[in-house]
């Protein structure tokens, strides 16, 4: 479980879709189905900024030199 920082950033979920071109319905499925923490401000909610950054480390893949690939 993700550690809780009172002086974490926030991002709403259109700035979380402009960071990693995931659609904001997508964010709002996650948040609705609670696949991923979010904080909720009165009716909107935010998602902290570690997810998004955690989200893509998880999707990274480094290239594989031309010539060194498998297949």
């Amino acid at each position: 479980m993700m550690e809780r920082k009172m002086s974490q950033q926030l991002l709403t979920v259109v700035e979380a879709e402009a960071r990693t071109g995931r659609k904001a319905s997508t964010w709002r499925r996650d948040i609705l189905e609670k696949r991923i923490p979010y904080v909720k401000l009165g009716r909107s909610v935010r998602i902290p900024v570690e997810v998004v950054e955690r989200l893509i480390q998880q999707g990274w893949r480094d290239a594989v030199p031309i010539g060194k690939q498998k297949g």
